[in-house]
């Protein structure tokens, strides 16, 4: 453990302490009880993140820890202050989710179920929603800090491409490593909430590491960064608007991928790209710019009424590396739009976006 994270260690050992303290008073005490209720509030955000990267979905995160929050009261009777409140309750929240994952298939992204599709495939038929990863924004899954090193981890952690290969791991290996690796409790920790031995849980995280290392996920696809990046990302923007295949093709890299959950199809190459996108009439689009899973992304409108107002259509998270665009991944799910607060629709010109005072980011709009 490095210095920078024993002293984070530290921190949050001494405010767990304090927060224990407050809520473990005997009996039904009033002021426990509004104690409690306002540390649950605390550690809401950081539960859902790590339910989030064990469950891969946003609904189920949740719903998990509201699960867990409610387990957590009718048992406040109980809790002394034996253990710190941070560790109880993510033992409950590790075994609502362990109890969630039991015997259920994976999610996956398009990619992880089959080959690319060619650039004259058609959608075809939606994949039940427990069989994809679900996106979910950063604000509900990544807390604040002041230490730039600590947010692009985490950051990196609820990345599509990493939550994507933990399904590939058991749940408890999920656990362990998410624990661990992740969040940097000690084995020994992790032994005692999982009723587990140290030994069996190095074992578990010795085999999960070496899964993940298959998944060649040692450099993760890079945060836009400086001026080059930012025009990169305008001129994309600008070119799905007007559908500009010559001026995307540019800006795609040539590996890159798009892919279309909750829907089988993807994919890949430049020219594939822009050919499925010149047949399905997919211009005159607009975007704004929104933060999911730690990377660049955009809530996507279509027009779709006789006037040209744009309506909801997919949320697109957008990776770059190398100054290119390596993925897109559009998910087709205008359900998800009211839920990040988002506009119910948007004006059908692109001047008229910008009269409207869009900020570059949807934090500072929605007040996030």
């Amino acid at each position: 453990m490095t210095i920078i994270e024993e002293r984070l260690s530290a921190a949050v050992a001494d405010r767990d302490r304090s927060i224990t303290d407050a809520v473990a008073r005997p009996g039904r005490d009033p002021r426990a009880e509004a104690a409690f209720e306002r540390a649950l509030e605390l550690y809401r955000r950081e539960l859902t993140g790590y339910c989030y990267r064990l469950l891969g979905s946003w609904d189920e995160a949740e719903d998990a820890v509201q699960d867990a929050f409610l387990r957590a009261w009718r048992s406040l009777d109980a809790f002394e202050g034996r253990a710190q409140l941070r560790s109880w309750l993510y033992k409950i929240a590790t075994n609502v989710c362990l109890t969630m994952l039991d015997g259920r298939r994976r999610r996956a992204l398009p990619m992880d179920l089959e080959g690319p599709s060619s650039s004259g495939a058609i959608v075809g038929e939606r994949l039940p929603d427990g069989a994809w990863i679900q996106p979910i924004a950063d604000r509900l899954a990544i807390g604040p800090s002041s230490d730039p090193a600590e947010l692009a981890a985490s950051r990196d952690t609820i990345r599509l491409a990493f939550i994507a290969a933990l399904q590939l791991l058991s749940p408890r290996q999920r656990a362990v490593l998410i624990l661990r690796d992740v969040l940097r409790w000690r084995a020994s920790e992790v032994a005692e909430l999982l009723d587990a031995t140290v030994v069996s849980v190095n074992g578990l995280l010795r085999r999960a590491r070496a899964t993940l290392a298959s998944r060649d996920l040692a450099a993760p696809p890079a945060a836009p960064d400086g001026e080059r990046d930012t025009e990169l990302l305008a001129r994309y923007v600008e070119a799905f608007e007007r559908l500009d295949v010559d001026t995307l093709v540019e800006l795609l890299h040539e590996d890159a991928t798009l892919a279309m959950p909750p829907y089988t199809v993807w994919l890949q190459g430049p020219r594939s790209i822009t050919a499925w996108l010149v047949a399905n009439a997919c211009g005159g689009s607009r975007r704004l710019p929104i933060e999911m899973n730690g990377s660049t992304a955009f809530a996507v409108y279509k027009p779709t009424s006789h006037d040209g107002t744009c309506e909801p259509f997919a949320i697109e998270i957008v990776e770059v590396a190398e100054h290119r665009i390596t993925a897109i991944h559009a998910f087709i799910e205008s359900s998800l739009f009211a839920r990040l607060g988002l506009p119910p629709t948007l004006p059908k010109f692109a001047d008229q976006l910008r009269a409207a005072a869009i900020p570059d980011s949807a934090t500072e709009r929605h007040g996030r």
